[in-house]
């Protein structure tokens, strides 16, 4: 644990959809009061560990984040919130801001933002992301209008995660140019690599 630190500007988001195949998955976070969706490549299990809890399945035994939210709790503490605070040569960093009821002696725990999603389902506290990790990778448009939210999310449950990378780098799926997002070449060519943030 480290000791909590002022943040840079955040923007909080929510759970938009899950996209999901045998390898790998990805959850799709939108900001709140704005239009941009991020997506964010992570593994399976930590994508059905977020989707059994938003689905309000009882699992009988309880499952690794399970095991970790009753310890938090079991200690007296509590997550208040969880940033993905950067993104650095592909892999995208998070934090869990721990503390006592009412906020006493707040800390910040390293995270993936896998874990840290799984843990907010479970506490029901916000998700934000800090502005710059918006600038540093590739992001999508929210649809306006109630026919393109639902065409949006049908495209979703039916594309791979494969098929959506690809879409995002051809400008699909509403996705946005690395001159509208700041992205530098360098990175729009490393996107690529992204799928395996959350996978090692």
């Amino acid at each position: 644990m480290t000791e909590e630190k002022s943040p840079g500007k955040e923007v909080e988001v929510r759970i938009y959809s899950i996209a999901t195949s045998m390898t790998e998955s990805i959850i799709f976070l939108d900001e709140t009061e704005g239009t941009r969706i991020l997506p964010i490549w992570i593994g399976p299990m930590e994508a059905q560990a977020i989707a059994i809890r938003l689905s309000g399945y009882p699992s009988p035994r309880p499952m690794t984040h399970d095991l970790l939210f009753s310890v938090i709790k079991t200690l007296g503490l509590t997550v208040n919130r969880v940033t993905i605070s950067d993104i650095v040569e592909n892999t995208y960093y998070s934090q869990l801001h721990i503390s006592e009821p009412g906020g006493a002696n707040p800390r910040l725990v390293d995270s993936r933002p896998s874990d840290a999603v799984a843990l907010a389902v479970r506490f029901g506290c916000p998700i934000f992301i800090n502005e710059n990790v918006f600038g540093k990778t590739q992001v999508l448009s929210k649809p306006i209008t109630e026919d393109e939210v639902v065409k949006f999310k049908h495209d979703l449950k039916n594309l791979k995660p494969n098929d959506i990378i690809g879409q995002l780098l051809d400008g699909g799926l509403h996705g946005r140019s690395a001159a509208e997002t700041g992205e530098t070449a360098e990175e729009e060519e490393n996107q690529e690599g992204e799928e395996n943030d959350e996978q090692t």
